[in-house]
């Protein structure tokens, strides 16, 4: 599979310059003779920004306008896009032939939207300012050109349906799920259970804003997608 493009999307507040181009994810992938197809995300990087909740229902539309035509592709996602690629996965399960999935475990199988809320709250200043993680959020909303208004407005998004295993079963590909002890409760092996080719990576002492940038992330993906 070594002439299958790969798609890199980004975390909520990244973008592909910040998230994968600065660490130098691409230029690994692009050094193993490998097209690297970044996305932005709407609300991020490149992409428009609108301050409408309701624009950001289908985060997918973004990275189905990038993928080609002619065949299937390897993608890595972090955080955010790794939902949103997942569930693009669920949806047309032909279009990809490896997934990463890095910053998510088995927290996305419970569904906690007011946790998205409580990070909208937080880029208005309006959050607790005793939680840390919440302000860490909020603080990379006003960093790198993002637009505050507009990643409020994606974490304000209309909720869909709650991801189950019973979703994530026709994604047969082999797909590796990276996830630090220190992110969340660490924990990722049932995420990875519920996909019938999945595996679990757990980076020891490393939380959720350094995952994309962690030597043991990018070491495991890379020979995932027989890059390294």
């Amino acid at each position: 599979m070594g002439d299958v493009p790969v798609v890199l999307v980004h975390g909520w507040a990244g973008s592909f310059a910040t998230t994968w181009q600065a660490p130098g994810v691409d230029a690994l992938i692009a050094d193993a003779g490998r097209q690297v197809i970044g996305v932005d995300l709407l609300g991020h990087g490149s992409a428009p920004k609108p301050h409408d909740p309701d624009a950001y229902v289908d985060l997918t539309t973004r990275i189905v306008e990038a993928l080609p035509q002619d065949g299937p592709v390897d993608a890595v996602g972090f955080s955010l896009g790794a939902i949103t690629l997942m569930r693009l996965a669920a949806r047309e399960p032909h279009r990809f032939t490896r997934l990463v999935l890095a910053g998510i475990g088995d927290n996305v199988l419970e569904r906690d939207a007011g946790r998205n809320l409580q990070i909208a709250e937080a880029v208005d200043g309006r959050g607790d300012p005793d939680d840390v993680v919440l302000q860490r959020f909020a603080a990379y909303a006003h960093e790198n050109d993002n637009d505050p208004a507009a990643l409020a407005a994606c974490m304000r998004r209309p909720a869909l349906d709650p991801i189950t295993p019973e979703m994530l079963a026709p994604i047969t590909c082999p797909v590796l799920v990276v996830l630090g002890t220190r992110d969340g409760d660490g924990k990722g092996e049932a995420l990875a259970a519920a996909f019938p080719n999945g595996r679990f990576v757990s980076l020891r002492g490393v939380d959720h804003f350094a995952t994309p940038e962690a030597f043991g992330f990018i070491d495991a993906a890379l020979r995932f997608l027989d890059a390294a």
